[in-house]
């Protein structure tokens, strides 16, 4: 049984919940899955204060006591995430950024591979589609499968019409999701991740030292010889490119 979270940043439980609600249990319609709901205006996560200090020592001597590390907890045991926030200001709500703030360090270190990941928005008027490409480029770089997000309305009073609309949204997109939940957890990178990989695991390896997080993070991992972030098997093409892109991160590092 696949086990899915979804994490909603809405500090009342009305569209944005029940969009997720919707969504989830067409999820488990279509398949062996369970499903929790977690709404983060429940938990105590403390605003980023910039000390940089998960980043340069590790992110266990952040100064703050809260639940940050339950709520990874979470989606690490989870095989499918979902983060959910209504449009406040025409972007992502503040409890949404808070919880993003205090994952940064983790966009140096990701660690979600081989899980599913997609995002919903709810807007009453603009800026859903913005936060849904923010939202999916966030799991993208923490290491998610990312299944393209949607983004549906809730202006008030609502007809019939967008009701009828919003159903079927949410519907494709459960079906998308599902079927990306299904499929092998470990696919082969693009030529962009791949780049990305290698270019970044390269100038951590040439400009840091044991005395950065980064560095013993990608070392105890075994990044620094590795074909990219987990086993996988790289086609000819794509290993003669990997080279080709720590050739070059090694001369931008020179520079």
């Amino acid at each position: 049984m696949k086990r899915v979270t979804a994490f909603v940043a809405s500090a009342r439980e009305k569209h944005t919940y029940n969009a997720v609600r919707q969504f989830l249990d067409s999820v488990q319609s279509v398949g062996d899955v369970e499903s929790e709901i977690v709404v983060l205006s429940d938990y105590d996560v403390q605003t980023c204060r910039g000390c940089k200090t998960c980043f340069d020592r590790g992110e266990e001597y952040c100064p703050f006591k809260d639940d940050r590390n339950a709520l990874i907890d979470k989606m690490m045991s989870s095989d499918g995430v979902v983060f959910a926030s209504p449009t406040y200001s025409f972007q992502v709500s503040a409890i949404m950024k808070i919880f993003l703030d205090r994952l940064g360090f983790a966009f140096h270190r990701p660690r979600f591979f081989g899980k599913t990941f997609t995002s919903i928005v709810v807007q009453a008027f603009y800026g859903g589609p913005k936060a849904v490409e923010y939202l999916d480029f966030v799991g993208d770089a923490l290491g998610f499968n990312v299944v393209k997000g949607s983004c549906v309305n809730s202006l008030e009073p609502m007809t019939h019409r967008q009701h009828r609309t919003n159903d079927r949204v949410l519907r494709a997109h459960s079906t998308r999701f599902h079927d990306r939940l299904s499929r092998p957890s470990l696919p082969a990178p693009t030529f962009l991740h791949l780049m990305m990989f290698r270019m970044g695991r390269t100038k951590v390896r040439l400009l840091l030292d044991e005395s950065w997080r980064d560095y013993t993070y990608y070392r105890d991992k075994g990044w620094f010889e590795a074909d990219y972030f987990y086993p996988v098997r790289l086609s000819p093409f794509k290993k003669a490119a990997g080279h080709l892109f720590d050739y070059s991160a090694a001369r931008s590092a020179k520079n």
